[in-house]
């Protein structure tokens, strides 16, 4: 076995603001958004506020008459509170997102949505039609690195040096693709033609993803005697220390799980206890993009292993508010709503004591059976036994008659495996004759 040798985790960059100052700053870069959110709530009640992005025109000239800003700004700053995470889209409506009710009071809500905004620039400040998406995509897997570069410089750094840097790190990108590049000039006279591989050219990116950076206040751009530069904001500068912070993270995995799939992955923390697990989530994610790790978990949880189902979704409680719209979506799969729902309701502030009062008599039950599963899989047969103590039926013949009704794919064997495990030989006879019934189809 080898030890991992772990680093240091970085220090905040000197000069930091205090995170009170930090939040100031953030809820003034998000302080159109804040205002549009509110309105939209108010306009016609928290549980069927307008869209003003969408929808009639209307709805968004009243928006901007109120608030004393054009249609254009009010569909700009409905994106970032969307982003933000400030508002919460239910088919036609919105509703006011569990960080806007925090907002004045909660600085860690502030930043955290501050940086879903951040992480969301590309999003923001959309590339021109017509670039390439594969350009674009390299651009953006690369600008973590034009971030550290500005970061380490502590001050102005010259574009023309960051797009060197950029048309570097694309290089690398591709090199560990294994890609070939195409017939045409070689990466630096690229840089400086502006032709990279059938893209309107590096250079044209770089200012898209310099522009994008500063719409979302990471960054500024100004013209000097020398020509254009950016300079980190102390937003910027602490987002970048904070994305470092993971990696480090990442790198300290205490058992180990950074580089296995999803469901290796789980499988693993399958032994953990809840706080050595959530350690192992995190590091795990931070050695990934999250929509990609997002999209990996939830395919675990649609496979057949109920234990990787629930533990997909613990998992995704530390994703937070970036898997929230993924998660909202498949509230529509029998399999994942009933997990869904409870991670949509702790989300939304619900206490996890009393998450479950979100599901219905039949949701509940079809995930008593799916916890059974996994036990029935995965525990022991004492753990099966003391897990009818959860059903919310209160009796066993209760609980029988509600089981053979909701359907869940692996209620044979869960009735079989509890009727093998129950002491008491008068419940187990009705337990295995329950599972008969659900096997022929007999009432």
């Amino acid at each position: 076995m080898t030890t991992r040798r772990t680093r240091p985790a970085p220090r905040p960059p000197e000069g930091t603001p205090p995170r009170a100052e930090l939040a100031r700053q953030a809820r003034l870069v998000l302080a159109d958004a804040v205002r549009i959110a509110r309105w939209a709530a108010v306009e016609r009640g928290a549980d069927a506020a307008p869209r003003p992005g969408s929808g009639p025109v209307t709805a968004r000239e009243r928006a901007a008459a109120a608030l004393n800003l054009t249609p254009g700004q009010v569909r700009a700053g409905w994106d970032r509170a969307r982003l933000a995470g400030l508002v919460e889209l239910h088919g036609d409506t919105a509703r006011p997102g569990w960080r806007l009710h925090a907002w004045d009071r909660d600085d860690s809500a502030v930043l955290r949505g501050w940086v879903a905004l951040f992480d969301a620039w590309s999003l923001v400040h959309p590339a021109s039609e017509g670039v390439e998406p594969s350009a674009v995509a390299e651009v953006v897997e690369a600008v973590p690195q034009v971030l550290s570069l500005l970061q380490l410089s502590q001050g102005p750094v010259l574009v023309p040096a960051l797009l060197d840097l950029l048309g570097q790190r694309v290089e690398e990108l591709r090199e560990e693709r294994c890609e070939v590049p195409a017939a045409g000039p070689a990466p630096e006279a690229a840089a400086t033609t502006g032709a990279v591989d059938g893209t309107d050219g590096l250079p044209a990116l770089l200012d898209w993803a310099l522009e994008g950076l500063a719409a979302v206040g990471a960054l500024t751009l100004d013209a000097g005697a020398e020509g254009r530069h950016a300079t980190l904001t102390p937003l910027g500068n602490w987002a970048v220390w904070v994305k470092l912070e993971q990696i480090c993270v990442a790198a300290q995995s205490p058992a180990g799980n950074i580089e296995q799939s999803a469901e290796d992955m789980l499988r693993g923390c399958a032994r953990l206890t809840p706080g050595p697990a959530r350690a192992e989530y995190r590091a795990w994610l931070a050695a990934r993009t999250l929509s990609s790790a997002v999209s990996e978990l939830l395919a675990v949880a649609r496979g057949e292993d109920a234990l990787l189902r629930g533990l997909a979704f613990e998992a995704l409680r530390v994703v937070g508010a970036p898997a929230e719209a993924e998660v909202r979506a498949t509230v529509s799969e029998p399999s994942l709503r009933p997990y869904a729902l409870l991670w949509l309701a702790e989300y939304e502030g619900a206490d996890p004591d009393d998450a479950q009062e979100v599901l219905t008599r039949e949701e509940s039950t079809w995930l008593w059976v799916d916890t059974a599963a996994a036990v029935a899989d995965h525990g022991e047969s004492e753990l099966l036994v003391r897990h009818l103590d959860s059903a919310v039926q209160g009796t066993v013949p209760a609980l029988l008659d509600e089981i053979r009704a909701v359907g869940h794919p692996r209620t044979v064997q869960v009735l079989v495996a509890l009727a093998a495990a129950h002491p008491d030989p008068a419940l187990a006879k009705a337990v295995r004759r329950a599972a008969f019934q659900v096997h022929t189809g007999g009432a």
